[in-house]
């Protein structure tokens, strides 16, 4: 069937903010939905609230709205645009959620809006439990035993036909949130009552235990004349247990008969068929158990998803672009397959090399998280590997994870005693920790046989002596050096290690190991991801790098003669590196290819539009190490001119390998690695500070415990401590107490020589700003300055901020844009620039200063129709700033952006922001007024604030003079106050009507008991010192788990006040970001 003439419009729901379960590969998706559809001739709708991602470009869509996903929000989308059809297919849960609230109160109906790619029958019957267990009985499949229950009484009922353990499953949830396993019964009464509030139906599956079983993926694509083709199988390395998100898979399957994987491929069909997904991508999971090969199908996703964005860079295979044609009516032998140009997208793709995805977690930045896996999905991002064998692309994948790992680098295990022998290695061995193979290997050095481990691990033999097998070379390389033959150096090499593992096992430096091994000529050949084995010639340059044993390997690569710019990405997300850095990349590759040159793309983040095989000409799918990367640009270099490297937009991961770039000779364009380094460098930077007569905070860098109390007497407490070279605010502290100090030098770092703690005087109660500026030796244009809502002292990626400013006077933005200038030109920065201020009694004190892209970029492009990223790119190859006639914005809105937490997913977790970054990802609202744009980024990150109730307050002296003129506000407007005893008496004097309540310490009935009986709507509270932090924890955690919105500073109460007020006064309204832009003078 044809492309479908009946639809002229087509509304596309994102994904909204980057959250664990939910991350960049929705911004994939999405991007590629938009692309296709839009060049077909339709117009495209979008609605997504997050700011960061390419699909919320202007460009991208013909009308696009940063709005808040809600049902609410996106029914009055549909009634201002009336499109023909609804995709929800491409925004993970929150889309389908959002779709099928809209086809349940009859909005859909109402505007006759058809839902296409998946129908509404086929979502409910995939997502609702019991369903889909009644579905997969019909046609023969088995499923867990399992009962469905909507209350506490009947989940008891079904433990008894279950027994334990057991596998809680919520319905309609993400990345398996609110889920876990019980082993005992307390266990599971928490699980479940969890489970319980965390499914929007209020649904869990009891299910029987499976753990310890294989677990498989097929990826799925049908179209309307029941055509079906299998894009990829997956094979999680981990058993049955860990969510699929939070294990380690292989792509092909690698562990399955012939006849085990048709039965497979056989079960998936009849899934998609029976659940009735007639077009697109889905993705179907399967338990198989190990002994008797009983096969259970687990659950099926009716939508594109993480595993489909894994499945589609492992192969090459567009599924999101074909799924959006799909959803139009094409059928699969009409497309064409983009990679090869010749075959058609029916033709199911075939792969001859092993992908390893490896995730990665940020359990540190959780003070009291249980670094334990389980069934809910803790990882906030993942990097991607390819290799000829196993063993080659397990350990680039290894040094893909950024968390200082060259290979199988071994871990202390638990000293056995005399009594315990071997069970306390295997105890910690069965533990389901992050990384666990690296445990794993460790108990194979020790002496565990391959049977001993996989008795207590449940991983397959195949991988393990396949790690075995790494671990034989290791021993031979230790025992007789670095091979001087050249094949049995290929041969290492082959096996997938790196020179810096190599070094470290041979006891050489890693430059010597590059050196002999380059003079024997043992260098990586390239090789392309072709969707077809090769069958098929590619003109797509995608590609990865091998060592292949034969004496002549052929390197596909063929690099071109043109000039050339290779951009390196930002690897894995995590919390303090994420989309935003993506975002910066990709627009890099947009606008050197538009100024005619070729871009080169080097990334191993499988999740991202950077690593879309149409987002750069040529795309090197490899980790980013100096060795890699120097790899491919002496490849590269070979023909045409190589014009240089751009380090400055994938956040630290391309800073930290710059130095080895230039040492070898490569240009480095843009901002030199010195200014960057400077910036860094603490010492160097405040000689630079004192020249241009800048303020900054006093400060001092430590070496030891005894520097850093001497600092501190000398400056005065509190002080914000941290390590030097972080991102993300990892392991910083706001010391407010000498006790608190001495633990942070005690627990929190590893202070030294090298590594030093720097120490600042903390600003109380000042305000932070953010100036994000693009330069190019001889002018500067500050792009945005942005005001934070909260306070100086909270890390600037969890902060709310508006743009433009709403609290500064005309005085201090110009003194902040001549800072800028004087800073831009004293580094000598070319390209972007961003810079924190604090200000304090009119006085500006500078925190820092970032010469590369910065996580604010995108927000700031969204909010001022300026690319800065585009610019600064065409920057960098040498353009000047003059040429894009660039002027200085007038805001008729205010945008504001706020983060997203994930919380939720860390039970026990203190929500008390600090200096140190927890947020994963963030939206924006934008509107004609901050209260109005501050409220939809608040219902963007999914806090419902009320317009009615009981607010309860609980603040730290110093800020009870703030909050009397917020309670003043909330009262005005009909809200009762309830406060803790001291707060009570300073609202009571200052005539604002409240009512005392007991802190938790003072005995009960106290402000948690009233939280959980329903008596509290709203929650401010502030804190300070370890200690009162730890006091109040209970409190907020009561907030977060009953969803309660709560603020834990000053200025996010009073923002939230106004928010309320702007509510009560109307409805929120929706606009177009391409009518925003349009006003602006």
């Amino acid at each position: 069937m044809p492309r479908r003439d009946d639809i002229k419009s087509i509304l596309i729901i994102g994904a909204g903010p980057i959250i664990i379960g939910q991350a960049c590969e929705f911004d994939y998706s999405g991007a590629q939905a938009c692309k296709a559809l839009k060049s077909d001739g339709y117009r495209v709708i979008l609605v997504n609230s997050n700011p960061a991602t390419i699909m919320t470009d202007p460009e991208m869509a013909d009308a696009t709205y940063i709005e808040p996903i809600t049902p609410a929000t996106v029914a009055k989308i549909i009634a201002a645009e009336r499109p023909e059809a609804l995709l929800p297919t491409m925004g993970g849960q929150t889309a389908l959620n959002t779709a099928l609230s809209l086809y349940n109160d009859g909005t859909l109906e109402k505007y006759g809006v058809e839902m296409i790619g998946a129908r509404t029958e086929s979502i409910e019957m995939a997502e609702d439990r019991e369903l889909f267990r009644k579905a997969m009985q019909r046609i023969g499949l088995e499923c867990a035993r399992a009962r469905t229950v909507n209350n506490y009484d009947d989940a008891l009922e079904a433990l008894d036909f279950v027994g334990l353990p057991a596998i809680i499953r919520p319905s309609f949830t993400l990345g398996g949130e609110g889920g876990g396993i019980a082993y005992n019964k307390a266990e599971f009464e928490t699980i479940v009552a969890n489970g319980l509030r965390l499914s929007p139906v209020s649904e869990v599956l009891i299910e029987e235990s499976v753990l310890g079983w294989k677990e498989f993926e097929m990826e799925v694509v049908r179209d309307t004349a029941d055509n079906c083709i299998i894009i990829c199988s997956i094979e999680n390395i981990d058993p049955m247990g860990v969510h699929t998100g939070d294990s380690m898979t292989v792509a092909p399957a690698l562990t399955l008969t012939d006849k085990e994987y048709q039965a497979l491929r056989d079960a998936s069909l009849a899934v998609l068929r029976e659940i009735g997904v007639d077009t697109g991508g889905s993705n179907v999971q399967f338990a198989v158990c190990p002994n008797s090969g009983r096969i259970l199908v687990i659950e099926m996703n009716p939508r594109v998803s993480r595993s489909s964005a894994l499945a589609s860079k492992a192969t090459g295979f567009p599924i999101a672009k074909i799924a959006a044609q799909l959803a139009v009516g094409y059928r699969l032998d009409e497309l064409m397959n983009d990679i090869t140009g010749v075959t058609p997208a029916s033709f199911e793709p075939t792969i001859d090399y092993v992908v390893t995805k490896i995730p990665r977690f940020t359990f540190e930045k959780f003070s009291g998280a249980d670094a334990i896996l389980s069934t809910s999905m803790k990882s906030v991002g993942e990097a991607m590997a390819v290799g000829r064998s196993f063993e080659e692309s397990l350990q680039k994948a290894l040094r893909s994870m950024e968390i200082g790992l060259t290979g199988l680098n071994p871990v202390t295990p638990p000293l056995a005693d005399a009594t315990s022998g071997e069970d306390q290695l295997r105890g910690w061995l069965g533990e389901l920790v992050p990384n666990r193979v690296l445990r794993i290997a460790t108990a194979l050095r020790s002496g565990l046989s391959i049977d001993e481990v996989h008795a207590v691990t449940g991983w397959d033999h195949w991988f393990l002596e396949r790690i075995q097998a790494i671990l034989d070379v290791e021993n031979k390389l230790v025992a007789d050096g670095l091979p001087d033959d050249e094949t049995v150096l290929r041969f290492v090499k082959s096996m997938g290690f790196s020179d810096a593992r190599l070094a470290e096992l041979t006891q050489l430096e890693a430059a010597d190991v590059r050196q002999r091994r380059t003079a024997a000529g043992v260098v990586p050949v390239y090789k392309r991801i072709d969707t077809c084995a090769a069958e098929f010639a590619s003109d797509t340059a995608y590609m990865y790098s091998t060592y292949e044993i034969a004496a002549q390997p052929e390197c596909e690569a063929d690099p071109s003669d043109r000039a050339k710019i290779v951009i390196l990405g930002g690897g894995p997300n995590r919390i303090g590196q994420g989309i935003e850095f993506d975002y910066c990349c990709v627009h890099a590759c947009y606008a050197l290819s538009d100024a005619g040159f070729e871009t080169i793309m080097i990334n191993c983040n499988p999740e991202t539009v950077s690593t879309d095989y149409d987002t750069s000409d040529r795309l090197y799918f490899e980790p980013l190490t100096d060795e890699d990367v120097i790899s491919i640009i002496r490849r590269e270099a070979e023909k045409g001119d190589l014009r240089g490297v751009i380090v400055q937009l994938g956040g630290q991961t391309p800073l930290k390998i710059a130095a080895a770039l230039e040492a070898e000779g490569i240009p480095i364009l843009g901002t030199s690695p010195d200014a960057i380094d400077l910036a860094e460098d603490r010492e160097r930077f405040q000689l630079l500070l004192k020249e241009l007569d800048l303020l900054q905070p006093e400060n001092g860098i430590a070496h030891s415990a005894e520097e850093a109390r001497a600092i501190v007497q000398r400056i005065g407490l509190p002080v914000v401590i941290r390590p030097s070279y972080v991102l993300g605010g990892r392991a910083m502290e706001v010391v407010h107490q000498m006790a608190d100090l001495e633990r942070y030098m005690r627990d929190a770092v590893v202070v030294s020589g090298k590594n030093p703690v720097l120490i600042d005087r903390f600003l109380n109660n000042a305000v932070e700003v953010d100036v994000d500026a693009l330069c190019d030796g001889s002018d500067v244009y500050i792009g945005g300055i942005m005001e934070h809502i909260e306070e100086a002292g909270i890390h600037s990626g969890d902060s709310a901020c508006s743009l433009p400013p709403q609290h500064l006077s005309d005085e201090i933005l110009h003194a902040l844009k001549q800072q800028t200038r004087d800073l831009a030109f004293a580094l000598k920065v070319v390209g972007l620039m961003n810079i924190q201020f604090a200000i304090r009694e009119n006085k500006i004190y500078l925190l820092e200063v970032n010469p590369r892209g910065s996580r604010t970029v995108p927000f700031v492009a969204k909010t001022t129709g300026v690319p800065l990223a585009k610019i600064a790119s065409r920057v960098m190859a040498g353009e000047k700033l003059a040429s894009f006639n660039l002027t200085e914005r007038n805001l008729p809105h205010v945008a504001v952006k706020e983060a997203v937490f994930p919380f939720a997913r860390f039970p026990g977790v203190d929500v008390f922001l600090g200096p140190e970054m927890k947020s994963t990802g963030e939206v924006m609202g934008i509107d004609t007024d901050f209260g109005r744009a501050f409220a939809k980024s608040q219902l963007g990150a999914g806090t419902d604030l009320p317009l009615s109730g009981t607010v309860f307050i609980s603040v730290k002296d110093e800020d009870k003079p703030a909050f009397i003129e917020i309670c003043q506000s909330l009262v005005e407007d009909g809200f009762k106050i309830l406060a803790t005893g001291g707060t009570t008496a300073a609202l009571q004097a200052a005539g604002v009507p409240a009512t005392s309540i007991n802190k938790v310490m003072q005995g009960r009935p106290h402000a948690v008991d009233a939280m959980l009986s329903g008596d509290i709507q709203l929650v401010f509270n502030t804190a300070k010192g370890a200690g009162a932090i730890k006091d109040s924890f209970s409190l907020r955690h009561t907030a977060l788990t009953n969803k309660v919105p709560y603020y834990t500073t000053v200025s996010g109460s009073r923002a939230a006040a106004e928010a309320i007020r702007a509510l009560r006064a109307g409805q929120l309204g929706v606009r177009t970001l391409q009518d925003y832009l349009a006003d602006i003078g």
